[in-house]
């Protein structure tokens, strides 16, 4: 089986053309990894998992999303940061490729 590490997959880009696409990868990764709940309101999570979620989360977004969240210190804060930015394509992209 192939190493989940060196599966490549592209950054959310700061345009948030491939947000969904993005979010579907994320969330399976991060549960894989026994980290999903850092993502999750009300989380009980260690500091050393909030951490790998950070760097994880952070490691896989544009270059200028990172500038724009350097001093957000929390995955969860992260995580809704960017679902509060692009959540409205998902109403967008959806229904467009369902038509499709």
């Amino acid at each position: 089986m192939a190493n989940i590490e060196n599966q490549k997959f592209i950054a959310l880009d700061i345009s948030g053309k491939n947000y969904l696409s993005w979010v579907l990868y994320v969330k399976p990764y991060l549960s894989a990894k026994k980290l999903r709940h850092t993502i999750d309101e009300d989380n009980t999570a260690s500091n050393e998992e909030r951490a790998t979620a950070l760097i994880f989360l952070r490691y896989h977004i544009d270059d200028d999303l990172k500038y724009e969240y350097l001093t957000v210190k929390n995955p969860l804060e992260l995580w809704q940061n960017l679902n509060d930015g692009f959540e409205h394509l998902k109403t967008v992209v959806l229904p467009k490729a369902l038509n499709d």
